[in-house]
C-alpha cells in the first residue's frame, strides 16, 4: 500500500475556496524500463484517484505512465460543511490506498 501526505486546512469559512494537496509515495513504473538483468519492469502506476468531501465525489483523476514517480496533485474545493475529505486510489497491481483529514467549517 502506498503512503500519502495530504494537506487540508483544519478550518475554513463557509463558501471559502480551499486548497487541497496530495502527494502519493509510489514508483509509477512505466513498463519501459529494464532491471539489471535486462528484464522489463512491469507497468505499475496509480491508475485512479478519487477525493470525496463528506461522501460526495469532488475530484477524480485517471493517471498513466506519463506521470512522474510520487505523484503530486493540487486542486480546490468550496468549503460547505464540516466533515471528512477522503482520498482513495488503486494502482495497476490492484493495491489500494487511502488517506483522510477533517475540515471544520465556521460561519
Amino acid at each position: 500500500m502506498s503512503i500519502a501526505k495530504i494537506s487540508v486546512p483544519s478550518q475554513a469559512r463557509r463558501g471559502e475556496l480551499v486548497e487541497i494537496r496530495i502527494a502519493i509515495q509510489h514508483p509509477m513504473e512505466t513498463g519501459f524500463r529494464m532491471d539489471n538483468m535486462g528484464k522489463v519492469i512491469p507497468k505499475n502506476t496509480v491508475s485512479n484517484l478519487l477525493c470525496r468531501y463528506n461522501g460526495a465525489d469532488v475530484f477524480r483523476a485517471e493517471m498513466g505512465s506519463g506521470i512522474a514517480a510520487n505523484p503530486y496533485l493540487q486542486f480546490y474545493i468550496v468549503a460547505q460543511d464540516s466533515g471528512d475529505v477522503a482520498f482513495s486510489w488503486v494502482d495497476d497491481r490492484g493495491e489500494k490506498g487511502s488517506a483522510s483529514s477533517k475540515i471544520t467549517v465556521v460561519v
